[in-house]
């Protein structure tokens, strides 16, 4: 009696550590959070910067998604994916970041319209898609919003899911706009939460447009920026509470004075964005009359870019990979016949993603671009962001732009000058172009006037160099008004213009890293379907026989070791 109790002891004893350890097991399950991201490209880690955002939130943030109901595989996969990174985010803001996700179809008809009308508002654009969820059924058309709205309370900003590098194939755009989910939530709570946005300055007095040809851009600065414009001819100085500083498109020559403003402000960490022309080409010289020459318009900044490291060339690229425009080809009575054709001047600009600036975007549409080279500059890391296609080439000035280079097919064998910059990243220590330039009574007397002592080298700053003036602009149509950066009037495609625009600057004022986060790259791994329909019946047969011999095969395995050991006791 006394074997079989202590033998009962021994084994409640083991009960008893059993249950404290899943006791245990449970407390630290409930307390501590850790995963394993054992995917390649770590697509479910969160970047440093985002991790930083969500545990120092000081407010609830409300997030909604308009990705519900019946929906396509492809959006009801990217639906899952936000829902797996919010889950993620609420594993480090806790209850601070609260979502649900809403089917705007599921509102009455009244409501609905209004829910419509205040989505597309907010820069939410709708999908309006041919789906089949029932294969008994047709196809019937679906509107599909899949966008966000980020809420704290007191600010609100939409996202747009879909916005993301276009690819012929749907299953790699989904893949796109996948990579950029944790960058785009990240981004908007970022933006609603700050009470004190980075100042801007928009510089004019050398002919910068403030007109509605500049007018997102001034849009994107506004939402974004606090902003102010700055007449260089009239200050002292650049202003070192600006964090960085535009140029777009001007068309008057920059004298020395001005030149020393701006070359202080970068060389004291100020940062620039340059939207330049070098030569003096538009599409509106060609209204009035056939042709017409496209000349230098002298801005009288080669000396201070140069030194910097970045040259404008006094040229134009045309590229095969183009945009189009209307040509009138005849007339049908007293009417004329107009046809779209491509215009090489107004070429698709390929991102590099070389940088967060452009990774998994979409061209960007330039109008009569300008070549532009690095030059050697010791200190500066020169990073291209747009370049022309493999099939350009570069138009040496004096130009002649004629309606006639739009009726000729272009001859494919003369466009043998791939790949031309047409916008760079400068980043590091930079000299100043005015470093030994100046006599001592001259600093002395700006080292009086100006607040920061005449400096000869920079601290680590930055500029981009874009050698287009009017990327950054937008068309205005006498009905609609000011069209989106980037639009063609006349096809209404729209190119990543705005993109590019609003990344350059949140690049330079960035000092919370989150746009690191937009590096991710997700790889999409596809099967072969040539080799799946190739190979289809031998995959077939082998799935059907396999386990069939696996199960023959074990099954007299285990028969055989049962006849051993019978023949063994026998």
């Amino acid at each position: 009696m006394a074997k079989y109790s202590t033998i009962w002891k021994k084994y409640l004893g083991r009960a008893a550590i059993l249950l404290l350890v899943l006791v245990l097991l449970n407390i630290a399950s409930a307390t501590i959070h850790t995963r394993w991201d054992l995917t390649a490209e770590k697509r479910f880690t969160l970047s440093p910067s985002t991790i930083r955002l969500l545990k120092h939130l000081d407010q609830p943030i409300h997030i909604y998604i308009y990705l519900s109901g019946k929906l396509p595989a492809g959006f009801r996969h990217l639906a899952e994916s936000v829902r797996d990174l919010l889950n993620n985010f609420r594993n480090y803001a806790g209850p601070r970041i609260q979502f649900s996700f809403i089917n705007p179809a599921s509102f009455p008809d009244s409501v609905r319209s209004q829910l419509y009308d205040s989505l597309v508002a907010s820069g939410i654009q709708p999908y309006n898609l041919q789906v089949q969820l029932n294969p008994a059924e047709g196809y019937s058309e679906k509107l599909i919003f899949p966008g966000a709205l980020i809420d704290n309370g007191k600010k609100k900003r939409a996202i747009d899911l879909l916005e993301s590098k276009i690819s012929d194939d749907p299953l790699a755009s989904l893949n796109n706009a996948e990579a950029l989910l944790e960058y785009k939530f990240a981004h908007a709570i970022d933006q609603v939460q700050q009470t004190h946005p980075p100042l801007v300055g928009y510089l004019i007095g050398n002919g910068e447009p403030l007109d509605p040809r500049v007018n997102d851009a001034l849009t994107i600065l506004f939402n974004n920026y606090q902003v102010d414009t700055i007449p260089l001819n009239r200050y002292p100085y650049i202003p070192l509470d600006f964090k960085a500083v535009v140029c777009i498109k001007p068309y008057k020559p920059f004298t020395t004075s001005e030149k020393l403003k701006i070359d202080q402000y970068l060389m004291h960490g100020g940062k620039i964005l340059w939207f330049l022309d070098d030569l003096n080409a538009s599409m509106d010289s060609l209204t009035s009359k056939n042709s017409f020459i496209a000349f230098d318009q002298n801005l009288q900044l080669e000396d201070l870019l140069f030194s910097y490291g970045v040259r404008i060339n006094p040229d134009l690229i045309e590229d095969l990979q183009c945009d189009m425009i209307p040509l009138v080809v005849g007339h049908v009575g007293n009417q004329p016949q107009i046809q779209l054709v491509p215009w090489p001047y107004f070429p698709l600009l390929t991102p590099t993603d070389n940088s967060v600036i452009v990774k998994n975007m979409n061209p960007v549409l330039g109008n009569f671009v300008n070549s532009l080279d690095t030059v050697a500059a010791p200190g500066i890391r020169k990073t291209i962001l747009l370049t022309s296609s493999a099939y350009s080439r570069i138009v040496g000035s004096p130009v002649k732009i004629s309606w006639d280079d739009a009726r000729m097919k272009p001859d494919p064998a003369l466009f043998q000058h791939p790949f031309i910059p047409a916008a760079v990243l400068l980043e590091g220590r930079f000299k100043s172009m005015f470093r030994n330039r100046l006599d001592q009574l001259t600093i002395d007397s700006l080292n009086h006037i100006l607040p920061q002592p005449i400096a000869d080298s920079s601290v680590p700053t930055a500029m981009i160099v874009v050698s287009d003036g009017d990327i950054a602009m937008n068309e205005v149509l006498a009905r609609q008004g000011p069209l989106p950066m980037g639009q063609n009037a006349y096809t209404h495609v729209q190119y990543a213009n705005r993109d590019f625009f609003a990344n350059c600057l949140e690049y330079l004022t960035d000092t919370t890293g989150i746009m690191q986060s937009r590096n991710k790259t997700y790889v999409l791994r596809q099967m072969n379907a040539t080799q799946i329909d190739q190979q289809k019946t031998t995959w077939q047969i082998l799935n059907l026989l396999v386990p069939i011999a696996f199960g023959v095969l074990l099954g007299l395995a285990i028969q055989a070791i049962r006849r051993s050991m019978y023949f063994e006791r026998s």
